[in-house]
């Protein structure tokens, strides 16, 4: 134990923790002790499955067909004041993997989200700004337009900045309130657009509290691994643990946004907070619901699944009871049996604005894209 302790004390050093999260690091050792996320493949377990790869596309193909033929006339999905849905059609089509794009489809949707950026760099229209600022941050990247680097890197900037005394990153508008959800989307903007700082240096700039974010992160984690989505907050509500003691339940889409989290501030795939939430989501696999959400935040449970285990490098996802799925054919097979006959997804819970097609459809796509690329 002596050892172990002194163990945590280097690691908490080294990522800026304070000591009074020794216990919780313990816990989180003990708990990874025997698992760990395993390292990403240098090749592929199986051949191609070309056949399935046409399904799949099919059905991507079908889902930005309704997307296009869904788009407003002011070159926005759904809501215009919400950029943020309006981006995550936009990504849908520059990730398709195969097709064409619809340039004009395109070029009304970047026009609409450009209309939102403001001088300082954000972009949205009435709230939500940290929120609708890092979505449409990602979609100006998938553009690979170089038209698109200076907003994008005034957004980049402008998200630097909104990092709360927690550490965290909240909507914005509510106060200096951080949650798990909002610093993801604001980590991963940041993550994958570190380039546009590295092309072009600003020594103005600052960059992120990253002992304070990764702080912020190891407050929202339970001792059993999984997330909730603040500190005293769980959108799944309370739980009598194994000692007998009221907690907060952890859930599945906001223990995949917690790991990605990790992930985006460098943190190792062995890194035992980083496998703590691993192993949570293993236990707690299905593909019938969002783990403890029963169907509230489905779909968007879904597609931080692709993202996060395709980013992990899993081919086989080894279960809890020891059985190894293919989690890529499951989750498109899954997807493919809820698209509806015009080539849309919705959920039936409204829950998260999931009873919105377009932001469902957008989601769906974006997930059976990440599928297709590692069939």
């Amino acid at each position: 134990m002596k050892r172990i302790f002194k163990y945590v004390q280097s690691r908490a050093k080294r990522f800026g923790l304070r000591q009074s999260s020794a216990a919780f690091f313990i816990a989180i050792i003990f708990l990874t002790t025997s698992l760990s996320l395993p390292a990403a493949p240098t090749t592929p377990l199986t051949q191609p499955d070309i056949s399935f790869r046409h399904e799949v596309q099919h059905a991507i193909d079908h889902g930005l067909t309704w997307l296009k033929d869904h788009q407003n006339t002011n070159g926005s999905w759904s809501t215009a004041d919400h950029p943020a849905v309006t981006a995550l059609a936009l990504s849908a089509f520059m990730g398709n993997p195969t097709s064409q794009q619809p340039a004009d489809t395109i070029k009304r949707g970047y026009q609409h989200i450009l209309s939102d950026a403001k001088p300082d760099g954000s972009i949205y229209q009435t709230d939500l700004q940290n929120y609708n600022t890092a979505i449409c941050l990602m979609a100006l990247l998938a553009a690979h337009n170089p038209a698109y680097d200076t907003p994008a890197r005034q957004a980049r900037h402008w998200l630097l900045n909104q990092q709360l005394e927690s550490g965290g990153v909240g909507y914005g508008d509510h106060g200096k309130i951080s949650d798990m959800n909002n610093t993801f989307t604001a980590l991963e903007a940041l993550y994958y657009s570190k380039h546009l700082d590295q092309d072009k240096p600003d020594t103005n700039t600052k960059d992120l509290n990253w002992p304070a974010a990764l702080q912020f992160i190891q407050s929202c984690q339970n001792t059993n691994g999984g997330f909730i989505y603040a500190p005293g907050n769980s959108k799944a509500g309370t739980e009598t643990n194994a000692e007998g003691r009221i907690a907060f339940r952890s859930y599945g889409s906001i223990t995949y946004a917690g790991m990605m989290s990790y992930i985006y501030a460098d943190l190792k795939h062995d890194d035992p907070r980083v496998t703590a939430a691993f192993n949570w989501l293993r236990n707690n696999f299905t593909l019938t619901e969002n783990p403890a959400m029963a169907q509230q935040g489905y779909y968007y449970y879904l597609h931080l699944m692709a993202k996060a285990l395709n980013t992990c490098g899993i081919v086989q996802f080894e279960l809890k009871n020891g059985t190894k799925i293919n989690w890529r054919q499951d989750l498109a097979l899954k997807l493919i049996n809820l698209q509806k006959s015009d080539g849309s997804w919705v959920n039936d819970t409204g829950r998260w604005w999931e009873k919105d097609p377009a932001l469902v459809t957008a989601y769906s796509v974006m997930s059976l894209e990440i599928v297709y690329r590692g069939l």
